[in-house]
């Protein structure tokens, strides 16, 4: 199955195998170097964790590479260094993430070890306690981080409380000092299995053949408990402005987050909603925003705009880091931008600006394996069709202004919007 380097990945050079307990598998070859990249996700996440033991999920994926029933902590990572190999597995709301890179020819070997690592961890009580002390201080540091609080309080203001979204890092500190290594156990033993498994292996190593080593090494694995992932449910717009001010002790920078719920990767108009984000806060130097806040009026360290794109409504966000005594016309400035993202037409000027960053920056992140890997398994995980990257041009140039429009007054609005701030006190 020969492919070349430098082409886009497609169903012409991926192989994509569905082994009969539920893993897809996905491999394109690449011989241009000796070493193989694997990516993957499991269909477990923190949806499935019990309300009051918020991070549970979290901490079984990340204690996965503290210790197996076959490989304590010491082995396992010396099996690794002995083949010059790397490999990590992370925890996260719809699925838990994992990647690794390898020669090409210690590829079964890699394999087998993520096999251990997701089907026998152990969680030693040793390395389980040191994991959790370096969570707990982890969650320490970003809770006096006022970027961190600013983006944690506003998932309370723009999500209902019984929405997974809401959580926060908050609640995480309270629950994750009580959880037992019973708790762990039983997670992984309810949760972990193949069904709906996602793995993508890119490199020197020829594709049949790396669907039969994922099948020789996961390939009987199988849990009859597992359960299907849970839908997230859609966000109903905000009907007001809704804010939260948090101070935070010793600081002297202010951040300010403005959200509204965003379309998930699977809305029709996410690109079109990624192009009016594009547009207004990260296309040269964070487009409309750094040029408005930050550049002509000099109120912001920074002022940019995210739209993430993941399987539900998660937050569309203007952010700025501001002197204190600037957060008001700050605000004032970032909802101005919104205000004529939402009520004008963009130029054609900053449509095909960002157009052409789009379409020109596709090959830079297709240059390593790694890249073409990522890019697999989005095209996997969000159902875009092996051949989407043949056709992304394509589909971005078809999009006008009036399509940016739309998507930016189905999401934003300058008049109801959640706003979270959090730094030293404010005057008045």
């Amino acid at each position: 199955m020969a492919s070349s380097a430098l082409s886009l990945p497609s169903s012409a050079d991926i192989l994509r195998v569905v082994l009969p307990n539920g893993i897809t598998v996905l491999a394109r070859e690449n011989f241009a170097n000796q070493s193989v990249v694997i990516s993957g996700s499991l269909a477990v996440g923190s949806l499935l964790e019990p309300e009051d033991k918020q991070g549970l999920a979290d901490f079984v994926a990340s204690a996965l590479m503290r210790g197996t029933r076959n490989r304590d902590f010491d082995t396992l990572h010396e099996a690794l260094e002995s083949i010059g190999a790397n490999l990590s597995v992370s925890g996260g709301a719809h699925s838990t993430g994992f990647g690794g890179k390898a020669l090409a020819e210690d590829l079964n070997v890699l394999l087998s070890i993520l096999a251990d690592v997701l089907r026998n961890p152990a969680f030693p009580p040793d390395q389980t306690e040191r994991l959790r002390g370096e969570l707990l201080t982890g969650l320490k540091i970003r809770m006096q981080d006022t970027r961190s609080v600013a983006f944690e309080n506003l998932r309370s203001l723009l999500y209902p409380a019984e929405h997974p979204y809401s959580r926060s890092m908050f609640a995480l500190a309270e629950s994750l000092p009580r959880l037992t290594l019973d708790e762990l156990h039983a997670f992984h033993a309810q949760h972990y299995g193949a069904n709906g498994m996602i793995i993508v292996i890119v490199g020197a190593v020829k594709a049949e053949d790396a669907v039969r080593m994922v099948a020789e090494q996961l390939g009987d694995w199988r849990n009859p408990a597992q359960p299907a992932m849970p839908e997230v449910s859609a966000v109903p717009p905000l009907p007001e402005p809704r804010k939260v001010f948090k101070t935070v002790d010793g600081k002297t920078q202010s951040d300010i987050v403005i959200g509204w719920a965003g379309p998930s990767r699977f809305a029709p108009d996410f690109q079109a909603a990624n192009l009016a984000n594009n547009i207004l806060g990260v296309f040269g130097m964070m487009g409309r925003l750094g040029k408005a806040v930050r550049e002509e009026q000099g109120l912001a360290y920074y002022a940019y705009s995210t739209v993430r794109g993941g399987h539900g409504p998660t937050p569309w966000t203007a952010t700025a880091g501001v002197n204190p005594k600037n957060v008001q016309r700050a605000i004032e400035s970032i909802l101005r931008e919104v205000e004529r993202l939402t009520s004008e037409l963009v130029t054609e000027e900053e449509l095909a600006d960002s157009k052409a960053n789009f379409t020109g920056s596709l090959p830079l992140t297709l240059e390593t394996n790694e890249g073409v890997a990522a890019s697999i398994l989005s095209m996997e995980t969000f159902k875009l069709g092996l051949d989407y990257l043949k056709h992304y041009a394509e589909q971005i140039n078809a999009i006008t202004r009036e399509d940016v429009l739309r998507a930016a007054q189905r999401y934003l609005s300058p008049k109801a919007y959640a706003l979270s701030v959090a730094g030293p006190p404010l005057d008045g």
